[in-house]
């Protein structure tokens, strides 16, 4: 299992922002401690996406955080990037797995243990597991209960962040969970101080995790 640091897991979110103020954004994420991030373009064409996936690559390089390419393990490949994140239609891991070979990050998101099961069984190295919360980045959500966050967790022993609809007000839900972090949208891309919101978010993570307590 590769070494892997969820703790706060930064999706991206360029809806209505400028290439300039999406990358600042981005800059000042990882400045205040983002430690992985996920480059997410859902409306973009192939061309935008690897433009923009260099350009953030830079970013994230000059601080030493893995890139995850979200969906297009093209993309990842094309500019280098330390990983990709499938979803349940996206490429299946095993054949992402055959194009990456073992040095790259596969994320999987699973929201049943029996997904969870088979991501483990076709060589994801992570999950996302959610929506914990209702989030305002899909149209359409489907709540995961922590409990079942725990399942997966203890059931596959993988590595496993918390998504959806996540900020400083409501993580508290996961504090007893079996969640190595938490991945977030609007909490940074929506702040007025990006950096600063990293900054708490982090902290609040690892001072009230269970998981990261017991690794202190």
């Amino acid at each position: 299992m590769k070494d892997l640091d969820l703790t706060l897991y930064f999706i991206t979110d360029s809806t209505g922002k400028s290439e300039d103020d999406f990358l600042e954004i981005v800059e000042r994420a990882c400045a205040g401690g983002a430690t992985l991030v996920q480059l997410r373009e859902k409306e973009t064409s192939g061309l935008e996406y690897f433009n923009l996936a260099a350009k953030t690559k830079c970013v994230t390089d000059r601080h030493g955080i893995p890139l995850i390419i979200d969906d297009r393990i093209d993309i990842a490949l094309a500019v280098g990037a330390a990983g990709v994140h499938l979803g349940q239609r996206d490429l299946p891991i095993c054949a992402a797995r055959r194009l990456a070979g073992a040095g790259m990050i596969i994320g999987a998101t699973a929201k049943t243990v029996e997904q969870a099961r088979r991501a483990k069984e076709e060589g994801a190295d992570y999950l996302g597991v959610g929506a914990i919360y209702p989030t305002t980045t899909k149209v359409v959500t489907v709540i995961t209960e922590v409990s079942v966050l725990d399942d997966i967790a203890r059931e596959t022993g993988m590595p496993t962040v918390a998504i959806g609809g996540l900020n400083s007000s409501n993580m508290h839900v996961l504090y007893d969970s079996m969640a190595d972090g938490i991945a977030v949208v609007s909490a940074i891309m929506k702040s007025p101080d990006p950096q600063g919101a990293a900054q708490a978010l982090k902290a609040q993570v690892m001072e009230n995790f269970q998981k990261l307590r017991q690794r202190k």
